[in-house]
Formats: structure tokens, sequence, C-alpha cells
């Protein structure tokens, strides 16, 4: 299962200098994961685990960011999402990855406690 997001850098998204900041960012990337998996295990998610984000490429006020989140792994309440993030200048049409990182969202149920993640065939029904 997948998910995007696109969003604008307004200014108050950013520092002094222009730059997004990185707890904002973050909040976009957590946003697409809960969407890929809640799609995945058709049931509310938790975030449990946020790892391996790097962030190698500003991204400045006025930039377009898509944010794709994609399920890798399934586990039995749990699955791991990949998260992708770009950047695009609209006005030049160009595009360049900034961000990944990876996300562990648990499935849950009213109770708040882990639910299974049904089979994939059961999911895409």
């Amino acid at each position: 299962m997948e998910a995007r997001v696109l969003e604008s850098v307004f200014p108050t998204d950013t520092n002094p200098r222009g730059n997004l900041f990185g707890g904002t960012l973050v909040s976009w990337m957590d946003k697409a994961a809960g969407f890929a998996a809640m799609r995945r295990a058709r049931s509310v998610v938790v975030t449990a685990a946020i790892e391996d984000i790097a962030f190698s490429v500003p991204i400045v006020q006025g930039d377009l960011v898509e944010v794709h989140a994609r399920v890798v792994s399934v586990g039995r309440t749990s699955m791991r999402v990949r998260v992708e993030v770009s950047k695009e200048d609209a006005l030049a049409g160009t595009h360049q990855l900034c961000t990944v990182g990876h996300f562990t969202m648990v499935a849950v149920g009213d109770d708040r406690r882990p639910v299974p993640v049904p089979p994939e065939d059961d999911a895409a029904a």
C-alpha cells in the first residue's frame, strides 16, 4: 500500500534562513506513513518507531514537497513503512530526492491495543 502527500513550504514552516523545519518535515512523513499503513491494515495505526531519517538536501520556502510512503514489510501487528521526500521547484520544473526514513506503524483496536494486520489478500478486498 502507498500514500502520497503534497505540501507547500510557507514562511511559517521555516527558520530565519528560509529552510523547512525538520520537525515539520517529520510530521508530514509520519502522516504519510500513517495513511499508507492504515490503508494496508484497514485499522487505526500508531507510530511505534521512527528511524534512519537523513536530511540530505535542504527544502526551502516556496518548494513543493511530495512525501511518498510505501509499506515494505508486514509483521503480525506492525508494518515497516519507507518514506521518501522529494522537493519540486514548480517554476523550474525540477525534482530532487531530499530525505528518506523508515517508520514502524502498529495496527490498534478500539482499546488501543495491537491487533493483527490482515493477510495481503484480505487487505485488497
